[in-house]
């Protein structure tokens, strides 16, 4: 999920920095994953500690809500200042100072702090200080993500889809699918929301992102998710280790053009979709994002292969799921922040190529959600401990 540079530090330690970027801003809480390693269950209970609900330990696919994350996270924030850390707000990293391969300072727009050893869990949205760490020489590299749109039906249909006769006596179902084009281009589902929104996810001023959020009831009329296709460095038109972002941008700032301002989001019915037609009217299927939408034809701004991708993962998905290629089911664009566009190159030490920098999570390109992100960050400190514990 997108997350900011420009939230706070945290500083558990005098020598230990943090860029924040593990606090969600824009997230329901989903810790499924594909990892599987046991400091999973360290996170559950630290995410249970801070008032997140019991059943996180036990359900196969555990998730918190937007409306209870919002305490969990202040109450994991109060942990933290209780076993002595400090977090500083508005304390954007402007600058790193390096000085023979090593970094020694760390620089806020009001504050340096003088340190050899810093972890940097900046999450996957802080092209700030992505460009600022490329430019002060730290290796990175381009990355493979997905981009596309949320995708919404009503969550009835899902319910009956999925659970057949038995769907009045089950909770909001779900689902996840993927399919593979005749490219050979990937499309599947991501970040599925049961009885959930659509909402608003842009960092930047002038950019439309589309993200999904259910809250602990999933009691929402509308299920959605993230429906996306492969992209990769041959698709970026060039070779700079930046370039993923730049793609990113330009679908970001196409989608708020298509919505004419004000992040209006772009939106359109599958079924004029797949006929490559403007939509002009909402069927039974009302969209959920906030601010609000103008319909159009999402082709009108999306790449080609990206488009025809998405047509034909629709259809597909249509034989999976009966009713998900239904003609007044919504999308809603652009969705381009499923992971990061970028990684910070670390080696085994978890060190990127400036000594005593740590980049970590899902924006140094280690990590796909919040448990994975959590886990790698865990092992990243843990590392660096052992390193200070040495000296």
């Amino acid at each position: 999920m997108p997350n900011f540079s420009k939230q706070a530090i945290l500083i558990p330690h005098s020598n230990i920095q943090f860029g924040e970027g593990g606090a969600g801003t824009f997230s329901d809480g989903k810790l499924t994953t594909g990892i599987s390693n046991p400091l999973c269950r360290e996170v559950t209970e630290i995410f249970c500690e801070c008032g997140a609900p019991e059943e996180i330990k036990y359900l196969s696919k555990p998730h918190i809500g937007t409306d209870k994350l919002i305490s969990v996270i202040e109450n994991l924030r109060k942990k933290i200042i209780e076993m002595g850390g400090e977090i500083i707000f508005d304390a954007t990293v402007t600058d790193v100072t390096i000085k023979n391969g090593r970094l020694c300072e760390i620089v806020t727009q009001n504050k340096r702090y003088q340190t050899e050893t810093a972890i940097f869990a900046i999450g996957h949205s802080a092209r700030d200080t992505f460009k600022m760490l490329y430019e002060k020489g730290v290796h990175m590299e381009q990355k493979i993500f997905s981009v596309g749109a949320r995708i919404e039906h009503p969550q009835n249909m899902i319910n009956y889809a999925q659970y057949g006769d038995f769907a009045p006596l089950l909770p909001a179902a779900d689902y996840k699918l993927a399919v593979k084009g005749r490219s050979g281009r990937g499309g599947y589902t991501f970040c599925m929301c049961p009885g959930g929104y659509v909402v608003a996810a842009a960092s930047e001023g002038g950019g439309v992102v589309t993200n999904g959020m259910s809250n602990f009831a999933r009691d929402g009329k509308n299920a959605n998710s993230a429906l996306l296709i492969n992209v990769g460095p041959s698709d970026f038109e060039s070779d700079h280790p930046l370039a993923g972002i730049d793609f990113q941008r330009r679908l970001e700032r196409a989608a708020f053009n298509a919505g004419g301002g004000g992040f209006l989001a772009p939106a359109q019915l599958v079924g004029d979709f797949l006929k490559n037609e403007k939509s002009t009217v909402i069927g039974e299927v009302e969209p959920t994002y906030m601010p609000g939408t103008v319909l159009t034809n999402l082709k009108d701004f999306l790449p080609d292969f990206v488009s025809d991708s998405l047509s034909e993962a629709i259809v597909q998905m249509g034989h999976k799921i009966k009713g998900f290629d239904r003609p007044d089911a919504i999308l809603t664009g652009v969705e381009s922040r499923s992971s990061s566009p970028v990684r910070i190159v670390r080696d085994e030490n978890f060190m990127s190529s400036v000594s005593g920098l740590f980049p970590a999570g899902e924006g140094a390109g280690y990590a796909g959600g919040i448990t994975s992100a959590a886990v790698d960050g865990i092992k990243t400190s843990l590392v660096l401990i052992g390193k200070i514990n040495k000296k």
